[in-house]
């Protein structure tokens, strides 16, 4: 806050080191060596980008849009469709930039360039998927994450992703049974059973959140078992449950601490949008106190308590769900045999210079 956001870029470096160093697979804790300048440098430079981007393409799209549209909804949207590459084309930066900072056992990890061909197979990928209705998500799945696990490094060895698309499709019997359910909630609807067809369709929706829970954790542990390097095989049994109770619990944890703060916000801008209302709810005592100070000092207040309500948002939200989750992962990642990676040498340093910057520049979810 006191330095206007900037000290991210340190947060970050900070909070990744605290939490690479407390992962240890095979007893030997990962090291992260990124500097937070470079992510400075890296977002400054991804901002000049993205606003020749903003405001050249976008003023010739509207341009364009109008002269043969007489109408702007063209132009937002072919912007919108441009900028969905570039979603994917920063998260495979942030990636390598992440991999090139982090080490184990003192080698480095590695990713290869690669950003634009992942961007369009992404964007292709997602096309065929939505096309199919989602039938073929586990193809998209695989294959996106094959080409990202055969150009990773670790030191001078190759990871391999093993197995076949099809695999994935186990991962998806909790979101066929939704559609089940759903299908027979439509049908007591259509038989004129609102009551009944309507709880069975919520019935249907919890049970696919919780297939996409399902899916996200169990594709990952097939996924994860299939990954070959130098030899080394790796073994991952996490819990779908738990890590679905770990973000419905440390969402309700994280809520709970900022709703007084939120609640008290609220009736500070109610104060400062209209104090009759308040005085017409018989809450005069209430807010004579605060009334006194002013309208610019409780303008000053309440922009002290929004930021402090995302301040502990962000810090209560890494305490009950990022920990606990990266920790569930991680306690249940076995390496065999681990002194394969003994023979595996040093690979030359990715210098990188932009780092993360595109993917903090249009929040790809890059925090971590």
């Amino acid at each position: 806050m006191l330095t206007l956001g900037f000290y991210r870029f340190w947060m970050r470096t900070r909070l990744r080191r605290w939490y690479w160093s407390a992962i240890r697979p095979g007893g030997h804790p990962l090291e992260y060596v990124g500097d937070p300048v470079e992510k400075l440098l890296g977002f400054l430079f991804a901002v000049v980008v993205l606003a020749f981007y903003i405001g050249i393409v976008n003023l010739i799209l509207m341009f364009a849009s109008f002269s043969l549209f007489q109408d702007n909804f063209a132009a937002y949207a072919t912007s919108l469709v441009g900028v969905i590459p570039l979603w994917f084309f920063a998260q495979y930066r942030a990636r390598r930039y992440i991999l090139a900072r982090t080490r184990w056992r003192g080698l480095r990890f590695g990713l290869e360039p690669g950003a634009w061909g992942y961007a369009w197979r992404a964007v292709l990928h997602w096309t065929v998927t939505l096309l199919s209705i989602g039938l073929l998500l586990p193809r998209m799945t695989f294959w996106l994450e094959k080409y990202k696990t055969d150009r990773t490094f670790f030191g001078t060895a190759r990871m391999e992703q093993g197995g076949k698309w099809t695999m994935l499709y186990p991962a998806m019997k909790p979101m066929f049974l939704a559609l089940g359910i759903a299908l027979v909630g439509g049908g007591a609807i259509y038989a004129e059973n609102i009551p009944l067809g309507a709880g069975i369709c919520l019935f249907a929706t919890f049970i696919g959140l919780y297939g996409l829970v399902y899916y996200r954790v169990e594709s990952l542990r097939r996924l994860t078992e299939t990954k070959r390097i130098n030899g080394v095989s790796f073994t991952l049994s996490p819990s779908a449950f738990r890590v679905l109770m770990i973000y419905v619990l440390g969402t309700l944890l994280a809520s709970a601490a900022v709703f007084i703060p939120f609640m008290v916000f609220g009736f500070l801008l109610l104060l400062i949008q209209s104090a009759d209302i308040l005085t017409e709810m018989g809450l005069e005592d209430v807010i004579a106190p605060v009334a006194g100070l002013g309208r610019y000092a409780i303008i000053g207040l309440s922009v002290m308590i929004y930021f402090t309500i995302f301040l502990l948002w962000s810090a209560l939200t890494n305490v009950f769900i990022t920990l606990p989750v990266i920790r569930h992962y991680f306690s249940t990642l076995t390496l065999a045999p681990a002194s394969a990676t003994s023979d595996i040498r040093q690979r030359p340093r990715d210098e990188f210079a932009e780092a993360e910057g595109f993917a903090d520049a249009l929040d790809v979810g890059a925090s971590l």
